[in-house]
């Protein structure tokens, strides 16, 4: 009856507060709106010069594959390759692609013909793309049924996302930034924002237990994680049109044991704080150490062995890896069974530690 009174007073003080509600409402609408279509690294309306020295039906061809691809947007037909390079130096190109003379002769004697392909590799991340995306183009152009010069390609097949759509991989990763944000953020400034009003002393005086006090605390958190959770799944349906291929049930089991975690990891900055402020920088420093060792926007594989390591102990990366399995994959729990073990080791180490650093003499 104790403990059920507190969770009571939990939820009233919260919905006292009128901005809450509305920040649980609007943040995962405006983020799951806005973060997929800023945040990814498609790479599209690339700038490309082109030098046709040949003039041949191949050349043409090519180029207007160039023109026609979605990727790329052809800025200039020049003449030489120093006059497209201008245009390259001054930034109003990316490539230049230059056709060798007797490029179609070359290729019907020996099956050979030279392309220059040029980058600007100021964002190597752009000029490697655009590349593979130019060769590919090229590589198309002389598999046509018009076409007297014939090309080996390898088949392709893209599994589990066959549109190379980015936002199906971001979305994941943005309904972990929200639990972060929310179920994070707010009960690190719980108990530090009682100690700054004085009420906690009134706790200090009642035969309430540690288990009492930060199990009340995190109950209403974990509703609200549950709701924000439905909220963003509702908002990537209603304006992305994405629905996770995985079952609903391991959603909720990672869910569960995430904001278990994060929830837990602000009261124990809440238990060791003074001040709201103090409580929040702290926070916010956790909070871009976890974004950046996390996989949101750079594969964890991709860092180097140090930065890997420290993944290791990063919550964040055990949810956002078995959220993009689900929502991608399928998986179900059969599949999520090492990434379950260890955000429940992390739960238990920090639950347990968060009741024992509330001390009721502060």
């Amino acid at each position: 009856m104790r403990l059920i009174c507190l969770i009571e007073k939990e939820f009233k003080q919260m919905m006292r507060n009128i901005i809450l509600p509305v920040v649980f409402i609007l943040l995962p609408i405006a983020l799951m709106n806005l973060v997929p279509r800023v945040a990814t690294q498609e790479v599209k309306n690339l700038r490309v010069s082109v030098v046709d020295n040949d003039h041949s039906p191949s050349s043409r061809r090519i180029v207007e594959r160039i023109a026609a691809s979605t990727y790329f947007t052809l800025n200039d037909y020049s003449s030489s390759y120093r006059e497209a390079e201008r245009y390259l130096k001054s930034g109003e190109s990316d490539f230049i692609v230059e056709i060798a003379p007797h490029y179609e002769r070359d290729m019907v004697r020996s099956g050979e013909g030279d392309i220059m392909i040029s980058s600007n590799a100021v964002n190597g991340v752009k000029a490697g793309l655009g590349q593979t995306y130019l060769q590919q183009i090229i590589n198309s152009s002389l598999n046509t049924p018009n076409s007297s010069l014939q090309a080996s390609a390898p088949t392709q097949r893209y599994l589990f996302n066959p549109h190379l759509d980015y936002k199906l991989y971001m979305v994941p990763a943005i309904i972990s930034l929200l639990l972060i944000l929310t179920v994070g953020f707010l009960p690190a400034l719980n108990i530090v924002g009682e100690k700054e009003k004085g009420t906690i002393e009134q706790i200090n005086v009642t035969p309430i237990g540690r288990f009492e006090f930060i199990f009340s605390k995190m109950i209403p958190y974990w509703c609200v994680g549950i709701v924000i959770l439905f909220l963003a799944m509702g908002a990537a349906k209603g304006i992305h049109g994405i629905t996770p291929a995985g079952s609903m049930p391991a959603i909720l089991v990672m869910t569960s044991l995430f904001v278990l975690v994060v929830s837990c990891l602000g009261f124990i900055v809440s238990n060791y704080s003074d001040t709201i402020q103090q409580a929040a920088l702290v926070m916010f420093f956790f909070l871009v150490i976890f974004l950046l060792l996390s996989g949101l926007l750079t594969p964890v594989t991709s860092m180097p062995q140090w930065a890997q390591n420290i993944t290791e102990f990063n919550p964040m990366r055990y949810y956002i890896e078995p959220m993009r399995m689900i929502y991608i994959k399928g998986s179900d729990l059969s599949d999520l069974t090492p990434y379950t073990r260890r955000l429940a080791l992390m739960a238990a180490v920090l639950w347990t530690w968060a009741i024992i650093s509330y001390r009721k003499s502060q």
